[in-house]
């Protein structure tokens, strides 16, 4: 999930690297491995950019052509879905005989526009494609293990699930995350521990832990994360976010069909796999009234929340001891 692994020079010169997708940084990832490749392999090669938009065949031979001190050229082509329609034709014939001191690398942002030259590029044995489609919510985790682990380190998987808690689902903050974590603990196992020493003190890593403390009944522990959350200027709002979460997770998990893989009942529900195993011993512990009750507690806790309420602490410790209440109701 970290993005394409890094190519060789043998890998992008005299070939065209197709990326295709929405997510702007694992695209912008691959373009980085590309030149890596080409300037490993000369470290004087030139380096040139250009629109689709801009692009003719005139434009495409100067940004190719040899320059006085290196034939060898990395030519990114942004914006491939903007390509004018006279200008397919002789993009489609250079791809199909690509120079071979030149790596060529076109970028497509998603979408239908431009899908019939995607097409055609896609019949050519010259074009190597690397897709980046954006991340569904459970895929976040086992991208910062793969970033960690392209760093040496090792992740492990509920601390996978912290950081992603912790900093957010934005890919370019994830990696700064996993890079600092690898740096500062290198070839070493990373355990939950390390990431609340670095991250903890996120707002939604707070909140995830009252309403994990919550949907396993801890009252104690719940009220107690509840409490330093909001002293840690925690707002209400996430804290009932995290519970409304929570309350999906079990139920989706207690409606899915039975007989399942672990890996297709944990796309059911929507976790990564490992998170299957915390929600499947959490599920244990409520009935399906329970839960429907704990979603219309969490939905009235929020709505007051949102409302003003005059005190929203005590409406989040009031929702704390309603949900433990209702798991213990076995």
């Amino acid at each position: 999930m970290a993005g394409p692994s890094k190519p060789r020079a043998a890998d992008v010169l005299g070939r065209v690297t197709l990326v295709t997708g929405k997510e702007e940084f694992l695209r912008e990832r691959t373009v980085a491995t590309v030149r890596d490749a080409v300037r490993q392999h000369d470290p004087d090669a030139e380096l040139a950019e250009t629109r689709g938009s801009d692009l003719t065949m005139g434009t495409l031979g100067e940004l190719a052509a040899p320059s006085l001190f290196s034939s060898t050229r990395c030519v990114v082509v942004r914006g491939l879905e903007d390509l004018p329609d006279e200008s397919v034709d002789g993009l489609l014939g250079y791809a199909a005989a690509p120079v071979d001191d030149v790596a060529l690398v076109l970028m497509h942002s998603g979408g239908t526009k431009g899908s019939g030259v995607l097409t055609k590029l896609r019949k050519l044995d010259s074009v190597v494609e690397v897709k980046v489609a954006e991340l569904r919510a459970s895929e976040f985790p086992t991208f910062v293990v793969s970033e960690i682990r392209g760093h040496g380190a090792t992740l492990e998987p509920e601390a996978a699930d912290l950081l992603v808690q912790a900093v957010g689902q934005d890919l370019r903050s994830l990696a700064a995350a996993a890079d600092q974590l690898a740096n500062d603990f290198p070839g070493q196992t990373l355990s939950t521990e390390v990431v609340k020493r670095y991250f903890g003190g996120r707002a939604e890593a707070k909140s995830f832990a009252v309403a994990d403390a919550a949907f396993w009944g801890r009252r104690t522990a719940a009220l107690e994360e509840l409490r330093w959350a909001l002293d840690g200027g925690t707002a209400p709002v996430l804290v009932t976010s995290a519970f409304a979460g929570g309350a999906r997770g079990v139920a989706r998990y207690k409606a899915a069909p039975r007989g399942m893989r672990d890996a297709d009942l944990a796309r059911e529900v929507g976790v990564p796999p490992w998170k299957l195993r915390t929600i499947r011993d959490q599920s244990r512990g409520w009935s399906d009234g329970g839960i429907a009750r704990a979603i219309r507690a969490i939905a009235q806790a929020d709505a007051d929340i949102k409302g003003a309420a005059s005190d929203a602490s005590y409406t989040l410790e009031r929702l704390v001891l309603t949900i433990t209440g209702l798991r213990d109701q076995r």
